[in-house]
Parts: structure tokens; sequence; C-alpha cells
């Protein structure tokens, strides 16, 4: 399966196909550990056109559809410098967001999103990659501490009205 999935950047006339898998993906990953009400602000505010656009017309943000057969079926958000979430530092990039549908969970599909990224890492010669996990998302914990990545701080991730503790993890990269 993994040899006919294609991974390319996202255009802005793809807003559509990026805000379904956007809500579908987030949805399938966190509806069963928090209230609908929370949820439902969250995926309006942060999958809303207006934020999409902005997101994908920032020069410092990137994201990368997974596709089989034209479908898509996960993606990938990136950021660099000052489009970073937290430390804006020059010399890394932030994974913002891995995402797959939950029917093509388990088959390396991540995998291929996650080596896009530190390809791209690598291409711009950042010494390190890092990105924020919630901490009761044992599943992406376990995929980056598969791929190297340690803790090296907390921080509080808002989903509507509850503050939950995001684990953040770095990479360095050797170039």
């Amino acid at each position: 399966m993994a040899e006919n999935i294609i991974i390319r950047q996202i255009s802005l006339n793809e807003i559509d196909q990026l805000q379904k898998i956007g809500q579908q993906t987030f949805h399938e990953t966190f509806s069963e550990s928090n209230s609908e009400e929370n949820m439902k602000s969250y995926l309006k505010e942060k999958f809303s056109y207006q934020k999409l656009t902005e997101e994908l017309t920032d020069d410092n943000s990137e994201f990368y559809f997974a596709t089989l057969d034209n479908e898509v079926i996960g993606y990938l958000k990136i950021n660099f410098g000052e489009s970073q979430t937290e430390l804006k530092d020059n010399k890394s990039l932030e994974i913002e967001r891995i995402y797959v549908s939950k029917e093509f969970h388990g088959k390396k599909i991540g995998q291929l999103l996650y080596d896009k990224a530190i390809e791209i890492a690598k291409e711009k010669n950042t010494e390190y990659v890092w990105l924020g996990v919630w901490e009761n998302n044992l599943r992406a914990l376990r995929f980056y501490k598969k791929n190297g990545f340690t803790e090296f701080d907390k921080h509080i991730f808002k989903l509507g009205n509850d503050e939950q503790t995001d684990l953040m993890m770095k990479l360095k990269l050797d170039n």
C-alpha cells in the first residue's frame, strides 16, 4: 500500500479537502476524550476558511497531503521561523500536525508524512525538529519516541474551555 501513496504539497485551491481531512482526523483522534461542545468549538475555530487561508498563504508554513488513488487520507503541517507556535527558533522546524484517517492507521502513512517533514528540515539545514503531543495521546507518543524524539518541556493546549497538557519533544538532526 505505502508504495501507492503520494505525498504532495497542498495549494490554496485545495482548501475544501484540507478542511474536510483536518476536521475528520481531529474528530477521530480526540472526540472520545473530549466534550462535544469543546470539539465543535475547536474545529470551528481552527479549521475555518479564514484560519486555513491564513495558514496556507503563510510563507513559513507548509501543508502536505498523503493521497491514495487521488483520495486524501492524511496530512502534514510544518512551520518555520516566526510561524512556529512556540520557540520560533530559525534553526528549528515544528511539526504542528500529522493526521491520518483512522481506516489507514497502522499502514505507515504517518511515517511517510513524518519522513517528508524530516527531509524538508534537512534541506533547510535546521538543527532540530520539535513538536507538541497531548500527554494522553499514547499512540502519537510511542510513534515519536520510536523516531528518536525526547521530551524537553510541557505546555498547555486549550481545547474549547479545557486546558490540557502537551508534552514538547525534540529531535536533533545530523545534517
